[in-house]
């Protein structure tokens, strides 16, 4: 059974200051019991910031040597793009830290939807030595929520909502970029820890439909986050948080 666990700050800057120190603490914990942190980023505006602490504040809390870095959804664009996923990552942290090319597995954007979503599937298999119905295992999946609360590239009504079998699928989504790649629910959900980090009075709305409504999934992506043996962090600052409920 998954558990949950919400977390709210005061300001945005107290909110991406505390997601890296539990980034941070948790590559050191996965480190120490497997000599390796794969950790699965997330794009967007939002966590710029704490990728950025991470590479400069947080620099000497990580032994980045052992971070393979992956991405859970990619828009379908060169990597030097101003939208790409990892592109936002290049900058904020990978060339900061110097990480060696080795270290880094990502969504070929440049590519065709289809090769790219094959390619990574491929990449994803071997580096994590799966065999038939096997889903690799992210020690940390970072999510952030979409205004229709999509998480990755898993927009409301697509089919690859419904996906069971394959790690990474080509999707045609309503936004300004429409040909992407994503990762599947399964592979989301079979992560040790997933942590949502959300900023801002605009995401309001969405948070409290998605932490206190009941909408099907098909309507609402983010309640397919639901992993059989993981933890779903929710991190969020007090705009963010001020549709919920008083606790």
């Amino acid at each position: 059974m998954s558990e949950r666990q919400i977390i709210v700050l005061d300001t945005a800057e107290e909110l991406f200051v505390r997601a890296a120190e539990e980034i941070a603490h948790v590559a050191g914990e996965a480190i120490c019991m497997h000599g390796e942190f794969n950790l699965c980023l997330t794009g967007g505006t939002t966590p710029a910031r704490t990728y950025d602490l991470l590479a400069t504040r947080f620099e000497l809390s990580v032994d980045w040597k052992e971070v393979q870095f992956y991405w859970g959804d990619e828009r379908c664009v060169p990597p030097d793009d101003p939208a790409s996923n990892h592109g936002m990552a290049n900058r904020t942290i990978l060339t900061q830290l110097k990480i060696k090319p080795e270290q880094i597995h990502r969504i070929r954007g440049e590519d065709k939807p289809e090769d790219a979503a094959r390619e990574y599937e491929a990449e994803l298999r071997g580096r994590f030595n799966l065999g038939e119905g096997e889903f690799p295992r992210f020690d940390l999946m970072l999510l952030g929520l979409g205004h229709n609360c999509h998480i990755l590239s898993l927009f409301p009504g697509i089919l690859a909502l419904h996906e069971q079998h394959r790690l990474a699928v080509a999707v045609e989504v309503e936004d300004k970029v429409r040909h992407r790649v994503t990762m599947t629910a399964p592979v989301m959900n079979n992560s040790a820890r997933i942590m949502f980090v959300v900023s801002g009075e605009h995401k309001a709305a969405t948070v409290k439909r998605v932490l206190e409504g009941k909408d099907d999934p098909e309507r609402v992506p983010a309640h397919l986050v639901a992993p059989k043996d993981g933890v779903v962090i929710w991190m969020m600052d007090k705009a963010a948080a001020s549709q919920l409920s008083k606790r």
